[in-house]
């Protein structure tokens, strides 16, 4: 259970025996990619410990400032996690998060309530049929193709989700595919008005065309996040004789509802794709969930017969058995590549392609 700063000190210094149990700068290379927490810590508000003596991994309150100037409390494992899936610094202060983004208020209608079937009341759905008094999920539910049991059918293991008079069109159930994809989220509504699984449908756009392991150009696909990736292309192209047009490969399992992943740089002959991964403009990108994402989608290349080289910036450690760290692209990252190329496939099958 956390413990306040104060106390978790006062008993490592207990168990080690010393009156520093952590130097300081012990732990700074775990800390430096995570500039924005750097920058939210101040010794003087936990007891004169630095962030650099304090384990990633240790179950402690510490007290963070941000740039507005809130104070909260936060353990290191909840900070680390905090970005989620949002681009800009404040999510990692819960006030200003919370501002940013403030959550809908939902205001029931003076007129809500319930059906004789038990379904939520929505009279401006029923307004064109005055005579029927069914309400419109137990209409659609007659005249959709899908069936009451073919709906619950689609229901997720242990989804609570059956049409009857405990549940409400409102609320949002889990569901699958006939192919067994994982769950996603949709209302009884959605469903029944032809809402499909997310992955198949993305997967029809074009990673249904090819085999499982397959390079191909995607329409789904971002664009670079930045100039620095086209350049590292570029340079590439120039002492390799391959096809860097490729965007996506075809996994075999999804990942974030697509059958398909986005790697920056493919080299289809060798089967090796190249990532360029910064910390971004505020901090935010390629640390907490998003490295978690980053392991994820190498292990499903691997798993289809690819490699992964990333190149990691700034503070960023690798996180893969081929990874080179760098300062930005340059003719010595270009050779440092083509050395982890012949590393992963052999010398003299890379010095095939070499221009």
């Amino acid at each position: 259970m956390p413990e306040s700063v104060e106390q978790w000190w006062a008993r490592r210094q207990w168990s080690k025996g010393q009156a520093v149990p952590y130097a300081i700068g012990r732990y700074r290379t775990d800390w430096e990619r995570y500039p924005v927490l750097v920058r939210q810590y101040h010794p003087d508000l936990n007891h004169g410990i630095t962030l650099t003596q304090i384990p990633p991994a240790a179950d402690v309150y510490l007290v963070w400032q941000c740039d507005s100037g809130h104070l909260f409390v936060a353990t290191p494992e909840e900070q680390r996690s905090r970005p989620g899936g949002t681009r800009r610094r404040s999510v990692w202060c819960p006030q200003c998060a919370e501002a940013a983004a403030p959550r809908a208020v939902k205001v029931p209608e003076p007129d809500a309530g319930l059906h004789v079937c038990g379904h939520a009341r929505d009279l401006r759905r029923i307004e064109n049929d005055p005579n029927d008094d069914r309400c419109y999920l137990c209409r659609r539910l007659d005249r959709e193709t899908l069936t009451r049991e073919q709906l619950v059918s689609m229901a997720a293991p242990g989804s609570r989700v059956a049409v009857s008079a405990a549940n409400s069109t409102a609320g949002k159930f889990s569901w699958q595919c006939e192919h067994g994809h994982p769950t996603y989220q949709a209302t009884i509504e959605r469903i029944l008005g032809g809402r499909r699984c997310p992955i198949c449908r993305h997967a029809r756009g074009g990673a249904d065309r090819v085999a499982v392991g397959e390079a191909f150009v995607s329409r789904w696909a971002p664009v670079p996040a930045s100039a620095a990736e086209p350049e590292l292309k570029r340079r590439l192209a120039a002492r390799l004789d391959v096809s860097l047009d490729a965007n996506a490969v075809r996994v075999a399992k999804p990942f974030h509802a697509h059958l398909e992943v986005w790697p920056d740089i493919l080299i289809p002959e060798l089967k090796v794709a190249i990532e360029y991964d910064t910390t971004g403009r505020h901090g935010l990108e390629h640390v907490g969930p998003r490295e978690e994402s980053d392991r994820r989608k190498d292990r499903l290349l691997r798993a289809v017969g690819w490699e992964v080289v990333r190149v990691r910036c700034g503070k960023l450690q690798p996180i893969g058995p081929f990874d080179v760290t760098a300062g930005g692209v340059t003719d010595a990252l270009v050779d440092r590549i083509l050395g982890r190329l012949g590393e992963i496939r052999g010398e003299l099958f890379v010095a095939a392609y070499r221009r």
